[in-house]
Protein backbone atom coordinates (compact mmCIF):
# COMPACT_ATOMS: atom_id res chain seq x y z
CA UNK A 1 0.00 0.00 0.00
CA UNK A 2 2.81 2.40 0.90
CA UNK A 3 4.56 1.65 -2.38
CA UNK A 4 1.38 2.57 -4.29
CA UNK A 5 0.97 5.76 -2.27
CA UNK A 6 4.60 6.77 -2.86
CA UNK A 7 4.17 6.08 -6.56
CA UNK A 8 1.04 8.27 -6.74
CA UNK A 9 2.75 11.12 -4.85
CA UNK A 10 5.80 10.90 -7.10
CA UNK A 11 3.61 10.90 -10.20
CA UNK A 12 1.71 13.98 -9.01
CA UNK A 13 4.96 15.81 -8.22
CA UNK A 14 6.32 14.86 -11.64
CA UNK A 15 3.20 16.22 -13.33
CA UNK A 16 3.41 19.46 -11.35
CA UNK A 17 7.06 19.90 -12.31
CA UNK A 18 6.23 19.18 -15.96
CA UNK A 19 3.43 21.76 -15.97
CA UNK A 20 5.71 24.37 -14.43
CA UNK A 21 8.62 23.67 -16.77
CA UNK A 22 6.45 23.67 -19.87
CA UNK A 23 4.72 26.87 -18.72
CA UNK A 24 8.05 28.64 -18.39
CA UNK A 25 8.82 28.01 -22.06
CA UNK A 26 5.42 28.70 -23.60
CA UNK A 27 5.04 31.93 -25.64
CA UNK A 28 3.85 34.97 -23.70
CA UNK A 29 2.61 36.96 -26.72
CA UNK A 30 -0.75 36.48 -28.41
CA UNK A 31 -2.33 37.76 -31.61
CA UNK A 32 -6.04 37.25 -32.31
CA UNK A 33 -7.43 38.26 -35.70
CA UNK A 34 -10.75 37.87 -37.50
CA UNK A 35 -12.07 39.36 -40.77
CA UNK A 36 -15.36 39.74 -42.58
CA UNK A 37 -16.43 41.03 -45.99
CA UNK A 38 -19.12 43.71 -45.93
CA UNK A 39 -21.16 44.81 -48.92
CA UNK A 40 -21.07 48.48 -47.94
CA UNK A 41 -18.67 51.38 -48.58
CA UNK A 42 -15.88 52.10 -46.07
CA UNK A 43 -17.47 55.34 -44.83
CA UNK A 44 -20.56 53.46 -43.71
CA UNK A 45 -18.45 50.87 -41.88
CA UNK A 46 -16.21 53.55 -40.35
CA UNK A 47 -19.25 55.28 -38.86
CA UNK A 48 -19.79 52.28 -36.57
CA UNK A 49 -16.15 52.16 -35.50
CA UNK A 50 -15.26 55.82 -34.99
CA UNK A 51 -18.01 56.78 -32.54
CA UNK A 52 -18.10 54.90 -29.23
CA UNK A 53 -21.75 55.84 -28.79
CA UNK A 54 -22.48 53.58 -31.78
CA UNK A 55 -20.60 50.59 -30.36
CA UNK A 56 -23.71 49.64 -28.41
CA UNK A 57 -25.30 48.65 -31.73
CA UNK A 58 -22.75 45.92 -32.43
CA UNK A 59 -20.29 45.16 -29.62
CA UNK A 60 -20.51 41.55 -28.36
CA UNK A 61 -19.08 41.92 -24.86
CA UNK A 62 -22.18 43.02 -22.94
CA UNK A 63 -24.02 40.00 -24.33
CA UNK A 64 -21.56 37.65 -22.62
CA UNK A 65 -21.57 39.74 -19.40
CA UNK A 66 -24.85 41.55 -18.81
CA UNK A 67 -23.43 43.28 -15.71
CA UNK A 68 -21.11 45.47 -17.80
CA UNK A 69 -21.67 49.20 -17.42
CA UNK A 70 -19.78 51.47 -19.80
CA UNK A 71 -18.94 55.12 -19.27
CA UNK A 72 -18.01 57.17 -22.32
CA UNK A 73 -15.26 59.73 -22.00
CA UNK A 74 -14.78 63.05 -23.70
CA UNK A 75 -14.28 62.92 -26.57
CA UNK A 76 -16.29 59.81 -27.39
CA UNK A 77 -15.46 59.84 -31.12
CA UNK A 78 -12.33 60.27 -33.18
CA UNK A 79 -8.69 60.30 -32.11
CA UNK A 80 -8.37 60.31 -28.34
CA UNK A 81 -11.87 58.94 -27.71
CA UNK A 82 -12.09 56.98 -24.47
CA UNK A 83 -14.40 54.74 -22.53
CA UNK A 84 -14.18 52.66 -19.37
CA UNK A 85 -16.27 49.78 -18.08
CA UNK A 86 -16.98 47.72 -15.00
CA UNK A 87 -18.53 44.28 -14.75
CA UNK A 88 -18.34 40.85 -13.18
CA UNK A 89 -15.88 39.79 -15.89
CA UNK A 90 -13.53 42.66 -15.02
CA UNK A 91 -12.91 46.38 -15.31
CA UNK A 92 -10.98 48.22 -17.98
CA UNK A 93 -10.66 51.12 -20.38
CA UNK A 94 -9.68 51.93 -23.94
CA UNK A 95 -8.32 54.95 -25.79
CA UNK A 96 -8.33 55.52 -29.55
CA UNK A 97 -4.79 55.98 -30.88
CA UNK A 98 -5.91 56.14 -34.53
CA UNK A 99 -9.15 57.15 -36.20
CA UNK A 100 -8.65 57.34 -39.95
CA UNK A 101 -11.62 57.26 -42.38
CA UNK A 102 -9.36 55.60 -44.95
CA UNK A 103 -7.97 52.90 -42.65
CA UNK A 104 -10.10 52.37 -39.54
CA UNK A 105 -9.31 52.67 -35.84
CA UNK A 106 -6.70 51.48 -33.36
CA UNK A 107 -6.89 51.63 -29.60
CA UNK A 108 -4.99 50.83 -26.43
CA UNK A 109 -6.71 48.43 -24.04
CA UNK A 110 -6.14 48.35 -20.30
CA UNK A 111 -7.60 45.51 -18.24
CA UNK A 112 -7.50 45.97 -14.48
CA UNK A 113 -5.03 43.51 -13.00
CA UNK A 114 -3.71 42.33 -16.38
CA UNK A 115 -1.14 43.37 -18.94
CA UNK A 116 -2.24 46.03 -21.46
CA UNK A 117 -3.15 45.13 -25.05
CA UNK A 118 -3.41 46.84 -28.42
CA UNK A 119 -6.31 46.42 -30.84
CA UNK A 120 -7.19 47.54 -34.36
CA UNK A 121 -10.25 47.49 -36.60
CA UNK A 122 -8.95 48.23 -40.07
CA UNK A 123 -10.43 47.85 -43.52
CA UNK A 124 -9.62 47.77 -47.21
CA UNK A 125 -11.75 47.71 -50.33
CA UNK A 126 -11.58 44.44 -52.29
CA UNK A 127 -13.70 43.95 -55.41
CA UNK A 128 -15.98 46.81 -54.43
CA UNK A 129 -16.64 45.49 -50.91
CA UNK A 130 -15.14 46.40 -47.54
CA UNK A 131 -13.02 43.77 -45.82
CA UNK A 132 -12.96 44.59 -42.11
CA UNK A 133 -10.31 43.03 -39.86
CA UNK A 134 -10.45 43.10 -36.06
CA UNK A 135 -7.28 42.12 -34.22
CA UNK A 136 -5.71 42.28 -30.77
CA UNK A 137 -2.12 41.81 -29.67
CA UNK A 138 -0.62 41.63 -26.22
CA UNK A 139 1.38 39.69 -23.67
CA UNK A 140 0.47 37.72 -20.56
CA UNK A 141 3.50 37.77 -18.31
CA UNK A 142 2.02 35.93 -15.34
CA UNK A 143 4.65 33.33 -14.36
CA UNK A 144 3.97 29.72 -15.41
CA UNK A 145 0.25 30.05 -16.18
CA UNK A 146 0.61 33.03 -18.55
CA UNK A 147 1.64 30.84 -21.45
CA UNK A 148 -1.33 28.54 -20.94
CA UNK A 149 -3.69 31.52 -21.08
CA UNK A 150 -1.98 32.67 -24.29
CA UNK A 151 -2.77 29.30 -25.83
CA UNK A 152 -6.46 29.80 -25.00
CA UNK A 153 -6.76 33.43 -26.13
CA UNK A 154 -7.91 32.66 -29.65
CA UNK A 155 -10.65 30.29 -28.51
CA UNK A 156 -11.83 32.78 -25.87
CA UNK A 157 -11.73 36.01 -27.89
CA UNK A 158 -12.26 35.00 -31.53
CA UNK A 159 -15.93 33.92 -31.16
CA UNK A 160 -16.80 37.34 -29.70
CA UNK A 161 -14.91 39.08 -32.51
CA UNK A 162 -16.84 36.99 -35.05
CA UNK A 163 -20.12 38.04 -33.42
CA UNK A 164 -19.16 41.71 -33.37
CA UNK A 165 -18.06 41.69 -37.01
CA UNK A 166 -21.28 39.96 -38.04
CA UNK A 167 -23.28 42.64 -36.21
CA UNK A 168 -21.39 45.42 -38.02
CA UNK A 169 -21.91 43.67 -41.35
CA UNK A 170 -25.67 43.41 -40.78
CA UNK A 171 -26.03 47.04 -39.72
CA UNK A 172 -23.72 48.52 -42.37
CA UNK A 173 -25.28 46.55 -45.22
CA UNK A 174 -28.75 47.65 -44.09
CA UNK A 175 -27.58 51.27 -44.11
CA UNK A 176 -25.98 50.88 -47.53
CA UNK A 177 -29.13 49.29 -48.94
CA UNK A 178 -31.14 52.21 -47.60
CA UNK A 179 -28.76 54.59 -49.34
CA UNK A 180 -27.37 56.21 -46.24
CA UNK A 181 -25.49 55.72 -43.00
CA UNK A 182 -26.21 56.18 -39.28
CA UNK A 183 -27.26 59.61 -38.09
CA UNK A 184 -24.18 61.74 -37.27
CA UNK A 185 -22.20 58.83 -38.69
CA UNK A 186 -18.88 60.61 -38.87
CA UNK A 187 -18.93 61.45 -35.20
CA UNK A 188 -16.95 64.36 -33.78
CA UNK A 189 -14.28 64.90 -31.20
CA UNK A 190 -16.60 66.42 -28.64
CA UNK A 191 -18.60 63.46 -27.37
CA UNK A 192 -20.27 63.84 -24.01
CA UNK A 193 -19.84 61.36 -21.16
CA UNK A 194 -22.66 58.85 -20.96
CA UNK A 195 -23.51 55.52 -19.39
CA UNK A 196 -24.49 52.54 -21.49
CA UNK A 197 -24.77 48.81 -21.18
CA UNK A 198 -21.91 47.85 -23.47
CA UNK A 199 -18.35 46.99 -22.78
CA UNK A 200 -15.12 46.80 -24.67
Amino acid sequence: MMKVLKFVVALVLLLVVAVVVVGLFLPKKYDVERSITIDAPPEVVFAYLNDLEKWEAWEPFSKSDTTIVTTLGEPSAGLGATQSWTGDSGNGSLTFTMADPDKGIAYDLNFEGYDPAFSQMTFEVVDGKTVLTWSMQGEINTPVIGGYFVMMMDSMVAPMYDDGLANIKKAAEADAAAGGQPEDAGGDNNGTPDDAGDGA
